[in-house]
């Protein structure tokens, strides 16, 4: 009993002292959502969370933890790397912020909807004597990657970034199925939307991303890289700290809302997470920029990018939870990503299913919402 006692201390140690200090750039300030009756627990059961601390430190590339719960930070923990307010690579992450663009782009009136085409848009870049089926293109098939072009991710992702002019690159790829087919994963898809943004908005992706969502979130969205005709990167290598994805989440999770203010379209979240294809890799539905997944009996809505940058949101329980790690490439052999998802569904949601009732949760060590190989979770969260 003694030994138990000592260990739970020291556990409990170890994660205070993970936990970051508010900072000036993205502070942690607990922006209040709006709560229903969907759950009734409050919080996060303690010990169950000093054991996922404990589990999430022992993961060499996790390098930040923040799970937030009806609006508010509950837990923030920054194990190494840079803090918690630093901007980060968030890798394919970043298509779901695309997403979100496109939706308010539509409520605005400068796109049409999911049913508008794109050819008309991006005419400049269509090449010559181009497949006709690129007339029946249209942006709903971008957001759920189902436009039947050959993917640019992958091992093909090289050649496409080396290339003179991205988006006529991307047009230029053989079909491999109709436009609205199967789901072919490709961040030349997103590059496209970014496109398409631009020449409709007559702005920069990043200049719309700072006005719609860098604003009214109260968060740094810093410029990341370009393509050679100066279309902001769509669907990769977006920089956004920890404490500025879980305000994304938030948003999501209030259903578009930031303090009562609508920011995306009314329904917009609810079309994003309507599966409308599934990954070949993972099996894991896919909808506008989003994946999902059950873990422990709770739909889970995930942003997710290569080497384990991930935003998940578990609408009824009302949490929110953001993970970073080192995103450098990493050997055939990986395990990484896998591990975060089972922080989520075996420790995690359970501290938040149990929460402050004596119900009892699952232990730490169950079965969670993982994929099916450690191939799976590589190709849904590809470099490219």
């Amino acid at each position: 009993m003694k030994r138990a006692s000592l260990l739970l201390a020291l556990l409990s140690a170890a994660a205070a002292t993970a936990c970051s200090a508010a900072d000036p750039i993205d502070p942690p300030a607990n922006r209040s959502g709006s709560r229903d009756a969907r759950s009734s627990t409050q919080g996060l059961d303690p010990d169950l969370m000093r054991l996922v601390a404990a589990r999430a430190e022992a993961l060499p590339r996790l390098r930040s933890l923040i799970v937030a719960r009806h609006g508010e930070i509950l837990v923030e923990h920054r194990f190494r790397g840079p803090a918690l307010d630093r901007p980060v690579n968030i890798k394919s992450a970043s298509k779901s912020v695309i997403s979100a663009l496109v939706g308010i782009a539509i409520g605005r009136g400068i796109l049409d909807g999911p049913e508008q085409k794109v050819a008309p848009i991006l005419r400049a870049d269509i090449p010559a004597g181009a497949d006709p089926r690129l007339e029946r293109l249209e942006i709903g098939h971008l957001l759920s990657m189902r436009a039947g072009l050959e993917r640019t991710s992958g091992a093909n992702y090289g050649a496409w970034v080396a290339s003179p002019n991205w988006v006529r690159y991307a047009l230029s790829r053989p079909f491999v199925d109709e436009p609205g087919g199967a789901m072919l994963y490709s961040t030349g898809s997103s590059h496209l939307l970014s496109a398409a943004l631009t020449r409709a908005a007559g702005r920069s992706t990043h200049d719309l991303a700072r006005e719609w969502l860098a604003e009214p979130l109260g968060i740094a969205l810093p410029p990341w890289p370009r393509d050679p005709q100066g279309i902001y990167f769509g669907g990769n290598d977006m920089l956004m700290s920890p404490r500025a994805l879980v305000r994304f989440g938030e948003l999501y999770r209030d259903d578009g809302l930031v303090d009562g203010r609508r920011i995306l379209p009314e329904g917009w979240v609810a079309e994003s997470w309507r599966p409308r294809t599934s990954s070949r890799w993972s099996g894991n539905p896919y909808g506008y920029g989003w994946f999902s997944q059950k873990a422990s009996g709770h739909d889970v809505h995930f942003a997710w990018g290569y080497g384990g940058q991930m935003l998940f949101i578990v609408p009824d329980l009302e949490l929110t939870v953001a993970m970073t790690s080192d995103p450098s490439p990493h050997p055939r052999a990986e395990s990484h990503v896998p591990a975060l998802f089972d922080l989520l569904a075996a420790g995690i949601i359970p501290a938040a299913a149990k929460g402050g009732s004596d119900a009892a949760a699952p232990s730490p060590g169950s079965a969670g919402l993982a994929p099916s190989s450690p191939s799976a979770a590589r190709q849904d969260g590809a470099r490219g």
